[in-house]
């Protein structure tokens, strides 16, 4: 890869990288396919070596020497085809103090088998880095007037903003945020994210075992129906096999973990942990994760919805919006150092959609609306949450779809902002 300077769009892990490369001796570079991995490492390598390449497969695998002499620091992209590398490059940063020797970038997680093929986590030497597909921040579709370091600050000013309209929504979350997608036309941004899900359906779901294309298909149906959603691993079950044949049917909570299981390693799925810190009434707060596809698009792949579909299902649309939201706040959050999470009281029933926490310990507290009409409720549900919390929210927000401002409530301190007015 001949890496362009001004082809690149700035990624917000690049100055992460930059500062990893400074103090460990390798960097991590991990995500799901297609976000981006290997082009945003490539600004910062001065050599490059690919380990699908045939040839330099095959002289990797007789001598890691082979591959690994060239200019630091030095990129090996896809080393997980030759997971022993890990550890010689773990050893090659251990003889000596020199920083930034190399970058790794892989599609997926250690599988389980590899414990018998890497002795050494790399802890010290091998920093990670996790990267998702572009943000609405990262791709210049956010005007960047609301930002998460300014609510947190007090110092967001209001200001009028200019929103795109909900089928321009719409498009943002069929097309997600892979790079590739971004100047496809219109009518064609379904492709990419139809043409990732046959990737993975038809190779990557099978490592040491072999997993059934059709039933893998209804976990990610089930997951997509659920996008957004607290939702358990028996409902998953019960939702699976009341959609499926009997021949696609799962057979048991263990196959369904086991397919779960796959997907994480692979960054399909994502899910969003329960904050649970400060309530008032700790033993009524819900432990359960919320589900995510790593993009939104995917969601919408698996289910075969266009932009004409979900404006004609406001309430599929709804739910894809706060899927879009929620990934560009962790997104944010996680530059910022600091984690997402979401809230539920389960006797109450009392929810909010999103909990970002800074890396001090303070927090933010966000619910997610696709219409400004929906403001008065999400007030009420941020002032409710908020009455029950010993240590208060350092801010609390609304996003929208349509809002044509950024603007703090005088009485509540709330702030109210369309998402494609947000940066870090």
């Amino acid at each position: 890869m001949n890496f362009n300077e001004n082809e690149y769009m700035p990624r917000l892990v690049d100055n992460t990288l930059k500062n990893y490369l400074r103090v460990f001796g390798a960097v991590s570079v991990e995500g799901p396919k297609w976000c981006g991995k290997t082009w945003s490492s490539s600004k910062f390598a001065n050599s490059v070596i690919y380990l699908d390449d045939k040839e330099t497969f095959e002289k990797a695998s007789l001598n890691f020497d082979l591959v690994l002499n060239e200019k630091a620091p030095e990129l090996i992209d896809e080393w997980i085809k030759i997971p022993e590398i890990w550890d010689k490059v773990r050893r090659k940063c251990d003889e000596n103090s020199k920083k930034g020797k190399y970058i790794l970038t892989c599609s997926t997680k250690l599988m389980d088998n590899m414990n018998q093929r890497i002795f050494h986590s790399g802890a010290g030497r091998i920093a990670r880095l996790k990267m998702y597909p572009m943000s609405l921040f990262e791709s210049n579709i956010s005007t960047k007037e609301a930002s998460l370091t300014d609510m947190y600050n007090g110092t967001q000013k209001s200001k009028s903003v200019k929103v795109p309209s909900l089928e321009e929504i719409a498009t943002l979350i069929v097309r997600g945020g892979w790079p590739n997608n971004l100047t496809v036309d219109k009518k064609l941004i379904s492709l990419i994210p139809t043409s990732y899900l046959e990737s993975i359906l038809s190779k990557d779901i099978n490592d040491d075992k072999k997993r059934d294309r059709n039933k893998m298909m209804m976990v990610l149906r089930s997951l997509a129906r659920n996008e957004t959603t607290i939702v358990s691993n028996q409902t998953l079950l019960k939702d699976i096999n009341d959609f499926s044949t009997s021949n696609d049917t799962l057979e048991s909570r263990r196959t369904l973990s086991d397919y779960l299981d796959v997907l994480k390693r692979l960054y399909i799925i994502e899910d969003q942990e329960a904050y649970s810190i400060n309530y008032r009434s700790p033993s009524r707060v819900g432990k359960s994760v919320k589900r995510h596809f790593t993009d939104p698009s995917l969601a919408c792949a698996v289910l075969n919805l266009n932009v004409d579909k979900l404006m004609n299902d406001l309430n599929m649309f709804g739910l894809m919006f706060e899927a879009l939201v929620e990934r560009d706040l962790r997104i944010y959050i996680e530059y910022l150092g600091g984690k997402l999470y979401h809230f539920r009281d389960n006797v109450s029933g009392l929810e909010v959609d999103a909990i970002i926490e800074f890396p001090d310990g303070e927090y933010g507290a966000i619910e997610i609306k696709l219409g400004n009409n929906k403001e008065k409720e999400a007030r009420d549900t941020l002032l409710k949450f908020s009455e029950n919390m010993k240590k208060k929210p350092k801010f609390m927000a609304i996003i929208t779809g349509n809002s044509t401002y950024v603007v703090k409530d005088e009485k509540t301190g709330i702030y109210t902002l369309p998402i494609t007015a947000l940066k870090p």
